[in-house]
């Protein structure tokens, strides 16, 4: 009796355990996580080279990017010193505070920033950048012509 008693405590510990509620990512730290992402892509930066850079590993780099662990604000000014850029430049796209409503701006660059990261992503973007930029506006409006028509839309 003694034995099923010590299983029944062991298994509503477990059950506790499992019902502790995740804190959500603020949008703040999703949206400076993203910025820091497209910044070090763009500055063709990998995760290992950026965490050397600013003392910490690649797994804290990547902790970073997708929100999960905070940035402070001395480490925000260490990625932006090593990209050289603003500190400034990681609130880009956010409202003024108290003007907006934060979970939208998360939302809107998440799915770009994940298409960005792949490596057909990256291939694309820099495909793109090898063509003359009179080439570029007229694929951009080939692209938007093809979404409007596929989504049933009439093309601009």
């Amino acid at each position: 009796m003694r034995n099923d008693q010590t299983a029944a405590r062991a298994g509503a510990k477990q059950l506790n355990l499992m019902q502790v509620e995740v804190p959500a990512i603020h949008p703040v730290d999703l949206h400076i996580g993203q910025q820091i992402r497209i910044r070090r892509i763009q500055s063709n930066v990998s995760q290992t080279d950026l965490a050397k850079g600013i003392g910490v590993s690649f797994q804290q780099v990547q902790k970073y990017e997708n929100g999960k662990n905070r940035v402070s604000a001395s480490m925000l000014y260490e990625v932006a010193s090593y990209l050289k850029m603003p500190v400034a430049t990681f609130f880009e796209g956010l409202p003024e505070p108290g003007t907006g409503d934060l979970s939208l701006v998360a939302a809107n660059v998440d799915e770009r920033i994940a298409y960005i990261s792949t490596a057909e992503g990256r291939q694309l973007i820099g495909s793109i950048l090898q063509l003359p930029p009179r080439v570029r506006s007229r694929l951009l409006s080939l692209v938007s012509a093809l979404v409007a028509i596929l989504s049933g839309n009439e093309p601009p």
